[in-house]
């Protein structure tokens, strides 16, 4: 293996998830450097940049990334859909740990892992000098870029589940991320993912992911949740969104003042 980069910056996240340590994340889809600076030094492992459901596309993920750099979160990108040109772009700016929505099986799981590595280990087009190479700047880049990129794909339907432990034994898949809204719905449950049902496929989707030695992960909105999540075997979870706290914070403060 060839050394590492001296100025290549390790991806904690990375090395911490498939170690099985537990990782408290935050969703993000304000599409803003300014909220992406506050929350990405506010304590947080890793934080979603949501290009699937959120406003966000190449152009307001650089400014993103460039602004959460020095703070405590891995900038994670969900990118829109599994295509080898998106995630191209989204790594060439800097992205190097990418959430891949609506993964069903194996052969979808082999592309998104290829579609994040350099030939002869994937489909990843080459450019000499993005700023994911600090411009031309880092040693060995292109021949170690893979060993630090952290590819997590999205399990979100019955069928999906089904394939979790064909999904797993993909190289280059570090962690498996349960989409609960998304599942609740194929279950029928449009918007009750607290379903006895769904909950055990949850349970049941977390075992079988850490048993096939992979992490797991998964959303919740309802801070009271996380703690069952990590005992259930998640270990990343993320417990909100910026968009969330925004919005029911300032709820709260204009209905306490207008009792006054």
């Amino acid at each position: 293996m060839p050394e590492w980069p001296a100025n290549m910056p390790r991806n904690t996240f990375k090395q911490a998830i498939t170690s099985g340590q537990r990782q408290v994340g935050l969703w993000s889809g304000l599409a803003s450097p300014i909220v992406a600076e506050i929350i990405a030094g506010a304590g947080f492992d890793w934080i979603v940049i949501d290009g699937e459901h959120g406003p966000n596309d190449i152009s307001t993920l650089l400014p993103q990334l460039q602004a959460m750099r020095g703070g405590t979160a891995e900038p994670v990108f969900r990118v829109p859909w599994n295509d080898m040109v998106i995630i191209k772009r989204a790594m060439d700016v800097g992205a190097r740990t990418l959430l891949i929505p609506f993964v069903q099986n194996v052969d979808e799981a082999l592309r998104a892992v290829a579609a994040t590595r350099y030939p002869p280990l994937g489909i990843r087009g080459v450019s000499v000098a993005p700023r994911a190479n600090d411009y031309g700047r880092i040693q060995n880049y292109h021949r170690n870029a893979h060993l630090d990129t952290c590819v997590l794909v999205q399990v979100e339907t019955r069928v999906a589940l089904r394939e979790i432990e064909s999904i797993a034994k993909v190289e280059g898949v570090d962690g498996i991320f349960i989409g609960p809204s998304d599942l609740a719905a194929d279950f029928g449950q449009l918007g009750n993912p607290r379903q006895a049902e769904v909950q055990a496929a949850l349970k049941d989707a977390a075992s079988r992911i850490r048993a096939a030695g992979k992490a797991a992960g998964i959303l919740t909105g309802n801070l009271d949740d996380v703690e069952s999540l990590f005992e259930m075997g998640y270990n990343f979870v993320a417990v909100g969104s910026d968009v969330g706290l925004l919005a029911r914070t300032a709820e709260q403060v204009a209905a306490r003042c207008k009792k006054i």
